[in-house]
């Protein structure tokens, strides 16, 4: 269940909205000014910042002991 970061173009607000499920419908109202003109923005959340590949940081996340 996926937070996803939406721009309002009315007003330019920027908020993170809880969405059920990535293929919903749900109509996204900004919380600032009211205006159902919201888009999805680019959320760079899930990216790394390594450029030696996705799973630079994979032991990382590993048990040890």
């Amino acid at each position: 269940m996926p937070f996803y970061e939406y721009r309002c173009r009315a007003c330019g607000h920027v908020f993170d909205k809880y969405v059920r499920s990535m293929w919903s419908r749900t109509e996204v109202t900004c919380p600032k000014c009211g205006s159902t003109e919201c888009e999805k923005s680019l959320s760079l959340f899930g990216t790394t910042g390594s450029s030696r590949g996705a799973d630079s940081g994979a032991g990382a996340c590993a048990p040890s002991g």
